[in-house]
């Protein structure tokens, strides 16, 4: 499996927790959609390893273990992520070529096929937030949707983690009519989770009104597939720092999340009374195709 730019990629797949031969709900998490949120991919490496460390002694983390599947993709925007540490710090979008401009890339959170390049997203190559020449143009975009289609009716919980602003976010981007009972209580439980480890305050809400409008989106597309708990974290901090957060702020933040992350899977596992658990570290789903 590769990216646009023929980089190699892995999966990388770990058994935890008790087996059982019936099919489990399921948990995504990704990170690092957009490349210049380094905290993204620190994150999702923390909740695995964390996750797998605290099997033995943490009660609540067990149970959602063996009771769950979590796919975690540490860094979604392989390209971009890359591009971001070795040439433009702040770059944003992923590193695909046009053929009419000198620009590279995509927005990997317009790309979706909800609403796709509508309010919110912008039909030119050159700006941070290009939707692409069509729907899921983007190879990360297309294997992440492949897989969570083929895979709908165990998904329960979509998470994507982004920075800055902390936000926990719901559907809709792009319209502001959505009032979920089920969203807004897994929220709320979310943020006091969050809350209780230093201190730290979120807001929450739908993104269209809570952060602003955009089209495409991964949860929007997410939550019309079928998927009930579609959220996107916004993680610290709220601009002092912006994308440049200090690594004094690394340990706190992946905590404090873990916390809330926790909490969702908690909600999504309600009915849950299954026995086994297998934890994919999903490095790369990227297909060339």
């Amino acid at each position: 499996m590769k990216n646009v730019t023929q980089r190699p990629t892995g999966l990388v797949s770990r058994q935890v927790g008790k087996r059982n031969r019936h099919q489990k709900k399921a948990v995504w998490i990704d990170c690092g959609v957009h490349a210049r949120e380094w905290i993204g991919p620190a994150f999702c490496q923390w909740f695995v390893k964390e996750a797998i460390s605290s099997y033995q002694h943490d009660s609540v983390m067990r149970r959602l273990l063996n009771q769950l599947n979590f796919y975690v993709m540490p860094v979604f925007n392989v390209d971009g992520y890359d591009f971001s540490w070795t040439t433009d710090r702040f770059w944003r979008k992923t590193r695909s070529k046009n053929h009419k401009f000198h620009c590279r890339g995509v927005d990997a959170n317009r790309n979706w096929k909800v609403k796709w390049c509508d309010e919110g997203a912008s039909s030119h190559p050159c700006d941070d937030t290009y939707c692409g020449p069509f729907p899921e143009s983007e190879p990360e975009v297309k294997a992440v949707a492949k897989f969570l289609r083929r895979h709908r009716k165990r998904v329960k919980a979509y998470i994507s983690i982004h920075a800055y602003a902390q936000m926990l976010l719901y559907p809709y981007s792009y319209k502001y009519s959505l009032h979920r009972s089920a969203l807004i209580s897994a929220a709320h439980n979310a943020v006091t989770a969050l809350y209780s480890a230093y201190g730290v305050r979120y807001r929450y809400g739908p993104a269209s009104t809570t952060l602003y409008v955009s089209s495409g989106s991964s949860i929007d597309w997410a939550y019309r597939n079928g998927i009930p708990y579609a959220f996107a974290f916004e993680l610290r901090d709220t601009g002092h720092f912006g994308f440049l957060l200090p690594e004094s702020l690394i340990n706190p933040t992946c905590t404090e999340t873990m916390r809330a992350v926790k909490a969702i899977a908690n909600n999504t596992n309600l009915n849950s009374l299954s026995l086994y658990m297998r934890l994919s570290t999903l490095f790369s789903l990227f297909d060339k195709t």
